[in-house]
């Protein structure tokens, strides 16, 4: 059930008017919201064995995937009690680890079983040894790494004894399924979501016209930049190279830059935006990352949600930055080797890892160094022009590293990187893809990422001021217009697959 379906905004009108309809009944509104959070996955689960084939039918498939989701919130919900009143030592990691190995279980078997396997048996081959595993073949239940991390937060927070555990079971159940966040994010710290569900939901009219305000900017990024970017130049070069024009390859990697921008936190303000519209609010998850000056800066601005879990779960506990410095480059290379694993089972997202890697260890080096600039505030004109060199190379160099994220093939990679290296020798080869949209469409993507932020505010706060009735004419005309702009077909959102 695609964000930008017909389906998903019936679905979401109908779950907010028997939502509020239940004003007085907190608990069956809550109860009602977790039923319609498991059947919006049940939907997304079956649809997508049906269409992509699963090991069995597509009922029993969406039947299995939510019974991960039920049983893994089930358990989590009565392990943080026990755990919470145990003070034995060896018990309470021993409870802890039932938790973190249910779930680090399901990703091994969902998504890390076939690719580990298949690394073996190309590694035994190439030693001479003929090893032959059986691949399962699953198809990956959305969100899977999502809910996985969300939950294992929950009991580890419990286990450090910075989180009371949640008294409510339904609440537990809603906290983790909750749809807007399920699918593809943000992840949502327990602490963050908690204390709002046990409190009686209030959404005044700002919040609404606020969450109606998101959900119409992140259309508009995943219709009309997203989604044509991807159709029209950057599916065309990532899947043949070679049939285009280097400097069709070059653009097409800056145009697969603003196009995951676009899909993914156009998916995080629908997402934001619907959370609204019940009341709740969910953490964000962009801040203009192009506009970063290095990589850590990069990092603290896309998918923040997940760097920040990192950083307090992996990071932090194998020793951050505390030790030498080599220590503290070893942490930051095998953060981000497993956060590349974590977006998907593959070499080229290892590959993608280690350049985030290298570039953070490079980073904190330079921060180091006594000679380093130590403000952002110095206006004179050598430091802006250092500025813009830092902003320049940091945004390349993430294009570079997007290659290996995007190409579903190392090989494929690397013909991307090397075709694309060739346009500083064939600029003026015919490109007939870069058509006076595309071009148009990828300027816009760019300049809108890089207005002041101040802009974008006026925009929001002058649409919230509006009477309801200017506020249902402006959608209506937004909608019309982005039916007329949208693509034949609707692209999935990018995070989905993960």
């Amino acid at each position: 059930m695609l964000f930008n379906s017909a389906l998903y905004g019936i679905f979401l009108f109908s779950a907010y008017v028997v939502f509020w309809a239940l004003r007085t009944q907190k608990r069956l509104r809550a109860a009602f919201l977790a039923l319609a959070s498991y059947g919006f996955y049940f939907y997304g689960t079956y649809d997508a064995a049906a269409n992509d084939g699963a090991p069995l039918s597509p009922f029993a498939w969406a039947v299995l995937c939510l019974g991960i989701i039920f049983v893994g919130s089930t358990l989590d919900f009565w392990l943080a009690q026990v755990l919470h009143r145990t003070e034995t030592p060896w018990q309470r990691k021993a409870l802890l680890c039932v938790s973190v190995f249910y779930y680090l279980g399901i990703l091994a078997l969902f998504k890390y079983y076939d690719f580990a396997a298949g690394s073996i048996a190309a590694a035994a081959s190439a030693a001479g040894i003929s090893f032959h595993p059986a691949l399962l073949h699953l198809v990956l239940p959305f969100g899977i790494s999502f809910f996985t991390f969300e939950t294992m937060s929950y009991t580890i927070d419990v286990y450090r004894r910075e989180l009371e555990p949640s008294r409510n079971y339904i609440d537990y159940l809603l906290f983790v399924s909750f749809f807007p966040h399920l699918v593809a994010g943000p992840i949502v710290r327990p602490a963050q979501m908690l204390p709002q569900l046990e409190a009686v939901p209030v959404a005044d009219a700002r919040q609404m016209s606020d969450g109606l305000f998101l959900i119409a900017k992140g259309l508009t990024k995943k219709i009309a930049i997203g989604d044509y970017l991807a159709q029209n130049l950057v599916g065309r070069v990532f899947d043949n190279p070679g049939l285009h024009s280097p400097l069709e390859v070059w653009v097409g990697v800056y145009a697969y830059a603003f196009q995951i921008y676009a899909d993914f936190s156009g998916y995080t303000d629908v997402a934001l935006g619907s959370a609204k519209l019940f009341g709740y609010e969910l953490p964000q998850n962009f801040d203009r990352p192009y506009q970063s000056l290095d990589l850590q800066e990069f990092w603290r601005r896309w998918h923040i949600s997940l760097s920040s879990w990192l950083r307090d779960y992996l990071y932090i506990p194998l020793g951050g930055s505390r030790g030498s410095s080599f220590l503290t480059y070893r942490n930051l290379m095998i953060t981000m080797v497993l956060g590349g694993l974590w977006h998907g089972a593959s070499w080229n997202f290892v590959i993608w890892g280690v350049l985030h890697g290298g570039a953070l260890g490079f980073t904190r080096a330079y921060q180091r160094r006594k000679s380093a600039p130590k403000s952002t505030d110095d206006t004179s004109s050598r430091a802006r022009a250092w500025r813009v060199v830092c902003l320049i190379g940091t945004f390349h160099y993430v294009c570079f590293a997007w290659i290996f994220f995007r190409a579903k093939t190392l090989s494929g990679a690397l013909a991307v990187a090397a075709h694309a290296g060739r346009a500083v020798l064939d600029p003026l080869a015919a490109s007939p893809n870069l058509t006076p949209r595309v071009c148009l469409v990828l300027a816009v993507a760019a300049l809108a990422h890089f207005t002041p932020r101040d802009w974008r505010e006026r925009v929001r706060v002058q649409f919230a001021s509006c009477p309801a009735s200017l506020q249902g004419l402006a959608l209506a005309a937004f909608a019309y217009g982005l039916h007329f702009v949208a693509t034949q077909k609707s692209e999935p959102f990018v995070y989905g697959q993960f």
